[in-house]
């Protein structure tokens, strides 16, 4: 993993458009070293979604989501050990894999509930926004 490329703020609609990277932008496609994709030529390997949880089956599949499409979340032992529900709002960072003929999926590296938070949903299409015309497309327009 490489963690100098940043976790970009996206909807699951946008991760949808995201294309796998050439070999030369990554050294290897093992599966210690997640592939690298790139959107609008942004090259990222993780991604931040916000959204609803609609189907946790035995802590072991979850699906998110977000108002414009559905990403299925892989979590790690010490993530299926909490009380997932569906219905919870959540924020979720990890690796992302693209994967043919299913659906895309989150290698999940951080988890939170944020369930509580007033206003959490609006305020998250508002901060997806704002990432994208301060510093994505700055770099897209480049």
């Amino acid at each position: 993993m490489d963690y100098s490329l940043a976790a970009l703020k996206l909807l699951s609609f946008q991760l949808k458009e995201a294309v796998e990277a050439t070999s030369s932008c990554s050294s290897s496609s093992s599966s210690s070293s997640p592939n690298a994709f790139t959107l609008g030529g942004l090259l990222f390997q993780r991604a931040w979604l916000q959204g609803i949880l609609v189907l946790v089956h035995d802590q072991e599949r979850l699906l998110i989501d977000d108002g414009t499409g559905v990403i299925e979340l892989s979590l790690p032992s010490e993530f299926r050990l909490r009380p997932w529900k569906a219905g919870m709002y959540v924020m979720v960072v990890g690796a992302y894999s693209a994967r043919e003929g299913e659906l895309p999926m989150i290698k999940v590296h951080k988890m939170v509930d944020l369930s509580a938070s007033p206003d959490r949903e609006a305020m998250w299409y508002l901060e997806v926004l704002e990432a994208y015309r301060l510093f994505y497309k700055p770099l897209i327009e480049e």
